[in-house]
């Protein structure tokens, strides 16, 4: 720096420096501009990753947690520590199959040998590997600390996996990928995309942990769910390009959720006599609100044998089935607590479907005492608009139900930032160009989930019972 407040000119080897230096000390931040569909800017951007960003050395030792004893472990970046990788990308390639990129923070690992998933608690054998160039694999026998590589033959490991030693367990801080937040139905056109659209849609949930497929128990329609319209829309994009599977898709459907607010209790009694043996089952639930992001737990608190053990778990099986029904609209029940505390049964009479019975029974009711809500992904949304489109703008997203946050400039245009429903933003890229004569640009991403109003909540449970 001295050097150039002096006036003398810098060679570029100390601009790459300087750069490089900076970037380790948090006080530079590269912003690059490219075009990877029309290949501007891609070589540009590599160069600087290798220039400026910093290599595995400079970095301090990854630390993780021994799965056995919960004590903090330590990776130390050396080819004579034991092994440590983490898996953070699965692709399919239509020649060798699923690839699982992974990069060796510790040690050095071998083809053909075994390791071990501490993930999962499983043993594999590692087949080849391959060092990626584009599109070009590079066979490799050894992959040393610091590099990334592929795996072929790996068929237990997923996304956010650890990979180890048996004798040195350690489990990495997985990556956090948010719940989807946009259904929409999918159908083959034909019998021939019936039979290769399963295939397909496997293949995508296990390269994108932000994606999922499920079956719909009503309709029996399959349901495929992400991010947002266009994640659905490179989904459906990719089976027609890749695996030649032609569809039709549904209208978007927004990802509901529902939830309580207070707690509540409540008993469910199953009882029924049809001559022989009858069932008879009983049990006492007590529901609690919790934490966004706190998802479920099932706690038992029975005591004196008033309910015998076994059919503990036949309870939280019906608890966790009427989760997936809902409590007022037919959406998954989150962030709740459910406890069971009381209860009795019958010698002869009780099993465990008429305690799986009379969980759900009690879980139902104590739900509905509870102050149930539907609850709706909430969007965070930024606007760039020129300034004579600014109350246009506004005004339309207020008409979603949006909340404003605030409002910039960015040289010559307007800045507008806001929370809205993301039910209320299907088709708002086409809106925003009609609204702006095309001169406007959006970005978007989930938020939060929010408590849907009263009257929109009636709307939606009427609408799910016709």
């Amino acid at each position: 720096m001295q050097k150039y407040l002096d006036g003398v000119a810098l060679t570029v080897d100390e601009i790459h420096t300087g750069i490089h230096a900076l970037i380790l000390k948090g006080g530079m931040y590269p912003v690059l501009c490219g075009s990877a569909l029309a290949n501007v800017g891609v070589q540009l951007m590599l160069d600087a990753v290798v220039r400026y960003l910093p290599a595995p050395i400079e970095m301090p030792p990854v630390k993780g947690t021994n799965p056995d004893t919960d004590a903090e472990v330590e990776c130390e970046l050396k080819d004579d520590a034991p092994f440590v990788a983490l898996a953070f990308k699965i692709a399919t390639d239509p020649f060798v199959g699923k690839l699982i990129f992974f990069r060796v923070y510790s040690g050095v690992v071998t083809s053909g040998s075994y390791i071990y998933n501490a993930s999962k608690g499983s043993r594999e054998r590692l087949g080849r590997i391959v060092r990626m160039h584009a599109n070009h694999r590079e066979d490799v026998t050894e992959v040393y600390s610091g590099e990334i590589a592929a795996a072929i033959g790996l068929k237990d490991v997923t996304t956010g996996d650890t990979l180890c030693t048996e004798d040195h367990p350690i489990v990495l801080e997985r990556p956090t990928f948010a719940e989807p937040v946009i259904s929409m139905a999918i159908e083959p056109k034909t019998k021939a995309d019936q039979e290769k659209i399963g295939a397909a849609l496997q293949k995508f949930m296990e390269e994108d942990p932000t994606f999922r497929v499920h079956t719909d128990e009503e309709t029996l329609q399959t349901i495929i769910s992400g991010m947002g319209e266009l994640h659905l829309d490179i989904i459906v994009d990719r089976m027609r390009r890749e695996f030649k599977v032609e569809a039709n898709v549904g209208a978007p459907q927004v990802a509901f959720k529902e939830t309580v607010r207070q707690t509540a209790e409540a008993q469910g009694k199953y009882i029924k006599q049809s001559g022989g043996r009858g069932q008879y089952g009983d049990c006492w639930l007590r529901v609690e609100p919790m934490e966004q992001g706190f998802g479920y737990e099932f706690v038992d608190e029975v005591k004196g044998g008033v309910i015998p053990r076994e059919y503990i778990p036949a309870i939280e099986k019906g608890v966790k089935e009427s989760l997936t029904r809902g409590i007022q609209a037919g959406f998954q029940i989150v962030d709740i607590k459910v406890t069971v505390f009381d209860g009795s049964y019958h010698e002869v009479d009780s099993s465990e479907m008429s305690f799986k019975m009379a969980a759900s029974m009690a879980f139902q009711s104590a739900c509905n005492k509870a102050t149930p809500v539907i609850m709706e992904p909430i969007m965070k949304i930024e606007v760039l608009t020129p300034e004579q489109y600014m109350g246009d703008v506004i005004g339309d997203l207020n008409s979603k139900r949006g909340q404003i946050l605030e409002m910039t400039e960015r040289g010559q245009m307007k800045v507008v930032r806001a929370m809205v429903p993301l039910a209320s933003m299907f088709g708002y890229v086409t809106s925003l160009r009609s609204l702006t004569q095309g001169r406007a640009s959006s970005t978007m991403e989930f938020d939060h989930y929010a408590d849907v109003p009263n009257n929109v909540a009636q709307t939606i449970i009427t609408g799910k019972k016709k």
